[in-house]
């Protein structure tokens, strides 16, 4: 479990850094979406060369029409994200911006829980986790406000 903590910190690390650098990127090419398509396209790169250097094996054409539709959408959430913070960052800056999206993935965090859907398992929401809900908002508020 220790592992998967250290490696949820880092994600999130990395996470302004990489809006940062994709909003840099953006300034530089004229185009928040062009930003978006050059990230894609090199994080494409490197997923398929780690596929390769670690052997992985390729779904075979079955496995992947039995997959459920909404299981392909994931790519294009993932697009969406980064172009959305592309866009915003400049706007509003990397503590904003990132303490938003820090409360909305807790609140969709907890509806996905609560009702078992997307591939988690069901866990209802108690008052603890409706009150840490409360005051990542009131985060929000506090960095806004700064």
């Amino acid at each position: 479990m220790t592992n998967y903590v250290i490696l949820a910190l880092i994600a999130g690390a990395a996470l302004p850094v990489q809006i940062g650098i994709n909003a840099a990127l953006a300034k530089y090419m004229d185009s928040s979406i062009g930003s978006a398509t050059v990230s894609f396209a090199l994080g494409t790169v490197a997923l398929a060369a780690y596929f390769l250097i670690t052997r992985q094996v390729l779904p075979t054409g079955a496995a992947m029409q039995s997959l459920p539709w909404w299981t392909l959408t994931g790519g294009a959430l993932g697009a969406f994200y980064v172009a959305a913070t592309i866009i915003a960052a400049p706007q509003i800056g990397a503590a904003l911006l990132v303490s938003l999206v820090i409360a909305g993935q807790i609140v969709i965090s907890l509806i996905l829980d609560h009702y078992g859907v997307a591939g988690f398992p069901e866990n209802s929401i108690t008052l603890g986790k409706a009150i840490g809900a409360l005051l990542v908002f009131a985060g929000v508020v506090l960095v806004k406000q700064s």
